[in-house]
């Protein structure tokens, strides 16, 4: 499978642009900062995937040091003008060579790799992450779990991809983001719980935490799934 960025697009980025913390996206940053005080000793912090940098600022009002990186350029200059003082970067796929070896004590990477295949080039991108750490440092790995792609949900919708019902690990997956203006659906790689805990396994992590976070349906939101599925999953990894 040939590695492309689904965000590198103009009018895709824009509209991602568009999205803050609300519906099924609050359920992935909720327990994030408790997660950071249980687990992160530190302030100095990368935002791999950082997009149009909703979650490098994120980060950064939870008073982290913090700098976005991202492969896609549209995306970095839209981050650049939303906040100018921030530390965007476009990288080459893989490419970690500009920033110090252990100078990080976190690694956050919300939603990236739900978008790059092949176990070969994850392990290779998670040990580069790795070195990027402290001996203390932790990755935060935030991912759609497999249940996302065969369930409706505030914020997204899949029933028009049945053959999603079918796909394996690896294979892709089609998804619809509703609460935006681009209305063409994103293609994800599906990657399974047990080819996470390869892939992390290979590229030198150990697993410390892994939540999947659930709606209470106290939030005053309209929820489809999220009160019974876990539509994310989050991995807290540290070196092994």
């Amino acid at each position: 499978m040939e590695f492309s960025n689904t965000y590198e697009d103009p009018r895709r980025a824009a509209a991602y642009d568009e999205l803050e913390f609300g519906g099924t996206y609050h359920l992935a940053f909720r327990d994030v900062p408790r997660l950071l005080r249980d687990h992160v000793s530190g302030k100095r912090a990368v935002d791999f995937g950082c997009g149009t940098g909703r979650s490098t600022r994120f980060l950064q009002q939870h008073g982290f040091a913090t700098v976005g990186l991202d492969i896609s350029a549209e995306m970095v200059a839209i981050a650049r003008r939303r906040h100018p003082a921030g530390d965007y970067r476009v990288i080459a796929d893989g490419d970690f060579t500009a920033l110090p070896a252990g100078g990080f004590d976190l690694v956050l990477s919300a939603f990236t790799f739900d978008n790059i295949p092949t176990h070969e080039r994850r392990v290779r991108l998670f040990s580069g992450l790795r070195g990027l750490l402290s001996a203390e440092g932790v990755m935060v790995n935030i991912v759609s779990t497999p249940e996302m792609y065969v369930h409706e949900w505030a914020t997204f919708t899949t029933k028009d991809y049945p053959e999603n019902r079918v796909a394996r690990s690896g294979d892709i997956v089609r998804i619809r983001t509703k609460d935006y203006s681009d209305g063409r659906p994103v293609e994800d790689v599906l990657w399974s719980h047990a080819d996470y805990l390869a892939v992390y396994t290979e590229a030198g992590f150990e697993v410390l935490v892994v939540e999947r976070p659930l709606a209470t349906g106290e939030e005053g939101i309209g929820w489809g799934s999220e009160t019974s599925v876990a539509p994310w999953a989050i991995y807290i990894l540290g070196a092994a």
